[in-house]
């Protein structure tokens, strides 16, 4: 793979009169291009009789969107300026979750949460916290060297902010912390995520509180749908906050509802500890095996995730899962089925509550931070065009055709099972829900 430096010198030779606006489109799209298929500059773009900038662009937006690059508008190729900075570069060195400075709000210094966190972390640095000045690492990666225990007061329960144009399905939040130990390269809160810290509210009763007087939309399920899940894996740091212990006796006590515990963790614990519920639904994030181990760092395998599913299962919950995102790599349609056959052999079908399909998407403002944190990652190379509601997504054919692949075979395999597609247009979305 040739360096950034290689390829802007290459192109200074090529077309010396570039202006720096020109220049920067043809360096991020040879860029793209040398990093997919590790071809030499040269062969990116070769030397011809009175190449110029909008030959160039041609040439190169043909080679790095060969899908898309006849139907698209020139809008949806976005070409932002390359800048690489190698300080931002993921850690991936595996390591416990210890932070070394534990921040506890004034208001939540005698809770039983910033009581465990002074038993589980004695070798941490604590320190009393105002709820005012901002506390945290400057770098994404160093997020878990922080732990903020506050007391929320305003932030407790949101429908999901579903893209406008896109076919909701009813969910509703409760933002049961911000933060996540673990290193998946297309997770959005590197990007979205201002303090680097882990924070966790030790007022969950607040959060309670406000259930029984809210109005829900349900959407397509029998029951509205209530999960944690949004900011921060629902059961990751669940040894520590022991917020399933609230959780699920509260929505065993009101079966007109559902709560979601959404996560890749294997933190069940908590939850063996308690007769399980018919309206409490575990559910595990899932992708083909081999993504999962490329992909998602520090992450349990799909076969820990499916043996923690079983378990739960055993004890009384309902399970579901997410495919979610869903990457056509060469050989997904294989990878895909088989991580599919692999559920259905691992857990009661009878059990598992629903199954939801959607395509990697993603802000642009995501883009940079990925290839700046993880510059060797492959889920960039696929083409993606800024679409309908301002977020990156992979060519509309392209999505119809992995939805029409993957849900009617999850439908086979789960025939009692609602399985429906997320984040997309309601015209896409026609193949799921059943």
């Amino acid at each position: 793979m040739a360096s950034i430096e290689e390829i802007s010198a290459y192109l200074d030779a090529l077309l010396p009169a570039l202006g720096v606006n020109k220049k920067r489109e043809l360096l991020r799209l040879m860029y793209e291009i040398n990093k997919r298929d590790k071809t030499a500059p040269a062969a990116i773009l070769p030397a011809e009789k009175n190449l110029n900038f909008e030959r160039a662009k041609k040439i190169l937006l043909q080679k790095r969107y060969p899908l898309s690059f006849a139907s698209a508008p020139k809008s949806a190729f976005y070409l932002p300026k390359l800048e690489m900075n190698p300080a931002q570069r993921a850690d991936l060195t595996p390591r416990p979750f210890y932070p070394k400075h534990i921040y506890i709000e004034t208001s939540a210094q005698d809770s039983p949460l910033a009581a465990r966190a002074r038993q589980m972390f004695p070798q941490a640095e604590f320190k009393e916290w105002d709820g005012k000045e901002m506390v945290g690492s400057g770098n994404f990666s160093r997020r878990t060297e922080t732990l903020v225990i506050h007391r929320e007061k305003y932030d407790f329960l949101k429908p999901c902010p579903c893209s406008a144009g896109n076919a909701g399905c009813g969910y509703n939040l409760i933002n049961l912390g911000f933060g996540c130990r673990f290193e998946c390269e297309y997770c959005f809160l590197q990007q979205y995520q201002n303090l680097h810290a882990i924070l966790l509210p030790a007022n969950v009763q607040d959060f309670l509180d406000r259930i029984d007087s809210a109005k829900f939309n349900k959407g397509p399920f029998d029951r509205p749908r209530i999960g944690s899940g949004e900011f921060t894996d629902s059961l990751v740091f669940d040894d520590l906050t022991q917020y399933s212990a609230q959780l699920v006796p509260f929505f065993r006590a009101r079966p007109q509802l559902q709560f979601e515990f959404k996560t890749k963790s294997v933190c069940i614990d908590g939850l063996l500890r308690q007769n399980g519920a018919e309206n409490v639904v575990v559910s595990w994030s899932v992708n083909a095996a081999r993504f999962i181990e490329s992909t998602e760092h520090f992450t349990p395998s799909l076969s820990q995730r499916l043996e923690a599913a079983a378990a739960v299962a055993r004890a009384g919950y309902r399970i579901g899962f997410h495919f979610d995102p869903v990457v056509p790599f060469a050989g997904w349609k294989e990878a895909y089925a088989a991580a599919a056959a692999q559920i259905a052999a691992s857990v009661p079908k009878e059990k598992v509550a629903w199954i939801s399909v959607g395509l990697l998407r993603f802000s642009r403002e995501l883009k940079k931070a990925v290839e700046n944190r993880f510059p060797d990652n492959t889920i960039l190379d696929g083409e993606f065009l800024l679409e309908f509601d301002g977020k990156m997504r992979y060519p509309e054919a392209l999505r119809k055709e992995a939805y029409e692949y993957f849900v009617p075979l999850l439908k086979e395999l789960f025939p009692q099972t609602t399985v429906y597609v997320c984040m997309e247009k309601p015209h896409i979305c026609s193949c799921s829900f059943g």
